[in-house]
């Protein structure tokens, strides 16, 4: 078999079973055996595809085909300029998170001094590895999170990016560990924010796979960013920053919550398809 036939079965196989994007699926799967990036498989179509090779891709159907979704399948995923492991430890790096990116960059482009950044709830590392790779200047850099496989899978990402040496990761819960107020300069998360009731609702290759607890933000999704901003008042340094991703239908509740918790300058802006992804302020 070569490998225009074998991604082609492949295709029409997942397909069949009602997988999403099976072309794209395929031929990532390809792509991934010959380790080479997906835009190159046009010069390699004509190969012979290797015993092994045609039993991993029947064993990635398999599991595509039982719902896994297809990142955690290929062991690895792209956000923003890096190549992420990416595995059941942890929430799949999304699109919209690399928007929330951006906006603490710029944030940070305007800090006279060395920034104290906390990613919490860091995951596979994603947003604190990227500001690491992408941030001109000096910071100091802490990614944490509740689970200790997250933090492992984080440090192993840190390690792969070549940003070891960076960031630094911590099991904590939230911001509870932190003992000096006044200490940072900018928070920022992707907490749970997908209600109890949605979560069980969720695409069964979201909810079966994906962990729980980055994702369920309890009744109203919004526990987590009460939480979190309660802390943020004594560990900001004044002037300070929260940035937050949120669900499509928090935006009023965020600018209230911010609000009543007395921080300023609050924007919630929409993600590209114009739903209310992002919300930050600056404590006074």
């Amino acid at each position: 078999m070569i490998w225009r036939e074998a991604i082609a079965k492949t295709s029409s196989y997942l397909a069949m079973k009602g997988v999403p994007e099976a072309q794209v699926a395929a031929e990532l799967l390809a792509a991934r055996l010959l380790k080479i990036g997906r835009g190159m498989l046009a010069g390699r179509q004509e190969g012979t595809v290797p015993e092994r090779c045609v039993d991993a891709l029947r064993r990635a159907m398999s599991r595509l085909t039982k719902g896994e979704p297809l990142q955690y399948v290929l062991g690895e995923w792209d956000f923003r300029t890096l190549t992420l492991s990416c595995d059941r430890r942890a929430l799949i790096p999304r699109p919209e998170t690399e928007e929330l990116v951006t906006r603490v960059l710029k944030h940070l482009s305007g800090c006279a001094d060395v920034p104290f950044v906390v990613d919490v709830g860091t995951g596979t590392g994603a947003i604190v590895l990227s500001l690491a790779a992408e941030f001109k200047g000096r910071a100091v850099l802490l990614g944490t999170d509740v689970s200790e496989d997250a933090i492992g899978l984080a440090r192993e990402n840190a390690k792969r990016c070549g940003l070891a040496d960076k960031v630094k990761f911590a099991v904590a819960d939230g911001l509870d560990d932190f003992d000096e107020p006044q200490s940072v300069d900018v928070i920022v998360s992707n907490p749970p924010y997908v209600t109890t009731a949605d979560w069980n609702a969720l695409d069964p290759r979201v909810r079966d796979f994906e962990p729980r607890i980055a994702l369920d933000g309890g009744a109203e999704g919004l526990d987590f960013y009460d939480r979190y901003l309660g802390d943020a008042v004594n560990l900001l340094k004044p002037g300070g920053a929260v940035f937050f991703e949120i669900g499509e239908s928090q935006g009023l509740a965020l600018r209230e919550l911010m609000e009543a918790y007395g921080f300023a300058d609050i924007k919630i802006d929409r993600d590209f398809a114009g739903h209310d992804r992002y919300a930050y302020a600056t404590l006074p």
